[in-house]
C-alpha cells in the first residue's frame, strides 16, 4: 500500500463517496471539503454550502469544547470528534496540547476507563478475549490483513493509570496511548492498532456490574495466561515483522517478566518500566550536569518499589554502567528501595516473595537502624530522592531537610500522579530546602516562589516527552529490537534539550548561572508544549543508535536520516482528494 502520510501538497485517491466518506474518520473532512470535492464525491446535498478551512473548524470545535463543564464531558466530546474526523481532532489537540493533554490522557482518561462499560457506544481497536483464544489468528488478521501496521499498543488492564484492574476497559488506554504516539511522535494513526487482552478481571465492581461488556471471569493466571499472551506476540512477529509492540499497564507480576521474555526477539517497549525510567533519567542527567557530578557519584533512594520504581532503578543503574563504566554490582548497591513496609531487605523480599526486588535488596542488618523513609535517607546520605509511591505527603519536611543537610543541591523527584497523590508539593520542597533543591515532578505544577523572589519553573517528568520519539525512531529504523543503547541515546538527547542545562552551559545565559532571561530557575526538562519537536529530536537519536548498533533494517542512506524522519512525521492537515474506484477506503 502506498504511503498515506499527510502533507499539505499530498493528493490521495479515494474510492468512497457520499455517506460512506462522511462516516469514515480517516478521510472525512466535514465542512472542509472543497466545492470540487463535494461535486466529485456526491456531497453537495449532504453538507451546508459554506466551505470551512481547518483553522475555522478548529475554532468552532474548541468553542464547542468549552461548553462542557467537566473534564470527563470534555473527554467524551473529544472522543466523539476523533471517531468522526481524525484530522480535525489531532489538529485541535495539537494546537492546545498542554491544555488538553490532561483531558485526553491522565488524569481524565482514568475516569473514563473506570466507566468504560457505561460509556460504551461503539467498538474500536482489537479485542482478544480468552474464551476465543482458538480464533485469535483469524480475529487478528481480520484487522491487520491489507494494512501497513507500524505500532501495536496492547494492555491486559491489570494496572491502569493508578486505578488498578479495569478488565476490558483497558482497550481505552491502548487507544489513548496510540493517540499520544500520533500527537507527539508523528505516528500515522492509520498504521496503529490498539489491543485489549481480555483475560478476565479481579475487580469485584466490574464482575458484579450487569452492564460490564468484558469477559465476566476472574483473571487467568499462570501457564494459561502465558500461553495466551505468547500466542498474541507470535502473531505480531509473524504478521507485523517490522513494527513496534508497546506493552501498557500490565501488572507488577507480569510487566518486567514479559519485557524480559520478548525484548531480544522483537522491538518491544514497556512505557511504565522503560518510559518512566528514561524520562526520569533524563531529568537526573540534567541535574547532575548542573551540579557538575556524574551519575556514578550518586546515592539514590526510591520510595515506591512497584513496576515504575523498579523500572526507574534499572534504567539509572544501567546508565551508570553504560555511560560511566561502573561495575553493575557496585552500581546496584547505590540504590535503596523503600516500599510501604519499609526498606527492601532480604527478609522483606523473602516474606513478600517479590522476585523483582531481589537484585536491589539490602542486608537485614541495615534494618536494625530503622526502615522508614526518613531513616533510610538519614543513613544513606542520599543525593537523589525519587517518589513513585502514590503516597501523598510521603516526602515530609524532616526528609527534605535531612537531604539538604547532606547536599548543596539535593535532587528530589516526587513523580506520583495525579497531583493529589504526589509525595510533596514542589513549593514545600523549595521552602524546606531553602530553595536549594533541584526538582522535577510527575504531574504539572505552576511555577513556585524561590527565597530570592524569583520563580522556579518545575519540570514535568512526562513520559510523553520521550516515548513518542523512542517509538518513532524504532519504527523509522525498522529496528530488530529496542536496545539499552537506543534508550540511553533517547535519554541523552532529551537531557541535552534541558532549559536548565542549556542555561548552565551558557547556551541561553551566562555560563555557570542557572537562570532564564527573566532571572527565573528554568526547568530540568523541556516544556510539554514542545513535545512534538522534542520527540522528533529524540527519534533521530534513537534511529541513529539503531543504525550504529547494526539493529536497523533501513532502505535509505543513513546520511538521509533527518530528512526521512521529517517526511515520515504524520501531520494533521487535509490533503487533496481525487476519485479512484481502486483508491483508499472501503465501501
Amino acid at each position: 500500500m502506498a504511503d498515506t502520510n499527510r502533507k499539505t501538497s499530498h493528493t490521495c485517491k479515494i474510492s468512497l463517496q457520499g455517506a460512506a466518506l462522511l462516516n469514515d474518520p480517516q478521510w472525512n473532512k466535514g465542512s472542509a471539503f472543497t466545492e470540487e470535492e463535494r461535486q466529485i464525491f456526491k456531497l453537495r446535498g449532504r453538507l451546508p454550502c459554506k466551505v470551512n478551512t481547518l483553522e475555522e473548524q478548529i475554532k468552532r470545535a474548541y468553542d464547542q469544547l468549552q461548553q462542557h463543564d467537566t473534564p470527563l464531558k470534555k473527554n467524551s466530546f473529544l472522543e466523539s470528534l476523533r471517531v468522526q474526523n481524525w484530522i480535525l481532532y489531532y489538529a485541535l489537540v495539537q494546537k492546545y496540547l498542554k491544555e488538553l493533554m490532561p483531558i485526553v490522557y491522565t488524569p481524565t482518561e482514568a475516569e473514563a476507563i473506570s466507566n468504560y462499560s457505561h460509556l460504551y457506544r461503539r467498538s474500536e481497536g482489537l479485542y482478544l478475549s480468552f474464551p476465543n483464544a482458538e480464533t485469535m489468528e483469524e480475529d487478528f488478521l481480520d484487522q491487520v490483513k491489507g494494512r501497513d501496521i507500524d505500532l501495536i499498543v496492547v494492555s491486559d488492564a491489570e494496572a491502569i493509570l493508578g486505578i488498578g484492574d479495569q478488565g476490558v476497559g483497558g482497550v481505552a488506554i491502548s487507544i489513548a496511548k496510540s493517540v499520544i504516539y500520533t500527537l507527539v511522535g508523528g505516528i500515522d494513526p492509520a498504521r496503529t492498532l490498539p489491543v485489549a487482552l481480555d483475560v478476565g478481571t479481579n475487580n469485584k465492581e466490574l464482575l458484579d456490574d450487569d452492564i460490564y461488556v468484558g469477559w465476566r471471569h476472574n483473571r487467568v493466571r499462570g501457564k494459561d495466561y502465558d500461553e495466551f499472551v505468547d500466542k498474541f506476540v507470535q502473531l505480531v512477529k509473524k504478521h507485523v515483522p517490522n513494527g513496534l509492540l508497546h506493552f501498557e499497564d500490565f501488572g507488577v507480576t507480569n510487566a518486567q517478566r514479559l519485557l524480559n521474555r520478548y525484548q531480544e526477539d522483537y522491538a518491544v517497549f514497556n512505557d511504565d518500566i522503560q518510559g518512566t525510567g528514561a524520562v526520569t533519567l533524563a531529568a537526573l542527567m540534567s541535574a547532575v550536569g548542573i551540579t557538575k557530578t556524574k551519575l556514578s557519584d550518586q546515592t539514590i533512594v526510591i520510595y515506591g518499589a512497584g513496576s515504575a520504581g523498579l523500572g526507574v532503578a534499572r534504567q539509572i543503574r544501567d546508565a551508570m554502567v553504560i555511560l560511566d563504566g561502573m561495575d553493575k554490582e557496585e552500581a546496584t548497591r547505590r540504590f535503596h528501595l523503600v516500599d510501604k513496609d519499609g526498606l527492601v531487605t532480604k527478609s522483606l523480599v523473602d516474606k513478600a516473595q517479590h522476585a523483582g526486588w531481589a537484585e536491589f535488596q539490602r542486608n537485614d542488618d541495615e534494618a536494625q537502624e530503622g526502615t522508614s523513609l526518613c531513616d533510610v535517607v538519614k543513613r544513606s546520605k542520599c543525593t537523589i530522592l525519587i517518589g513513585t509511591s502514590t503516597h501523598a505527603g510521603g516526602f515530609t519536611e524532616e526528609v527534605v531537610k535531612e537531604m539538604t543537610r547532606n547536599n548543596a543541591h539535593p535532587i528530589i523527584l516526587p513523580l506520583s500522579n495525579p497531583t493529589k497523590l504526589v509525595e510533596a508539593h514542589p513549593q514545600d520542597i523549595i521552602k524546606w530546602s531553602d530553595g536549594k533543591a533541584l526538582i522535577a515532578t510527575g504531574s504539572p505544577f505552576d511555577a513556585c516562589d524561590l527565597p530570592n523572589g524569583q520563580k522556579a519553573i518545575i519540570a514535568e517528568c512526562n513520559n510523553a516527552l520521550i516515548y513518542g520519539g523512542i517509538g518513532h525512531g524504532a519504527i523509522l529504523a525498522r529496528a530488530k529490537k529496542v536496545s539499552d543503547g537506543m534508550l540511553i541515546a533517547a535519554v541523552q538527547r532529551l537531557a541535552q534539550l534541558s532549559p536548565a542545562l542549556k542555561s548552565h552551559q551558557g547556551e541561553t545565559g551566562k555560563e555557570g548561572n542557572v537562570q532564564d532571561a527573566e532571572g527565573n530557575l528554568p526547568p530540568l526538562l523541556p516544556d510539554f508544549e514542545t513535545a512534538p519537536d522534542t520527540n522528533f529530536e529524540v527519534s533521530i537519536a534513537v534511529a541513529q543508535c539503531a543504525i550504529d548498533e547494526g539493529l536497523a533494517r533501513i532502505d535509505f542512506d543513513p546520511s538521509q536520516l533527518r530528512e526521512k524522519a521529517d517526511i515520515s512525521r504524520w501531520q494533521p492537515v487535509y490533503p487533496r482528494y481525487t476519485y479512484d474506484a481502486n483508491g483508499y477506503g472501503e465501501s
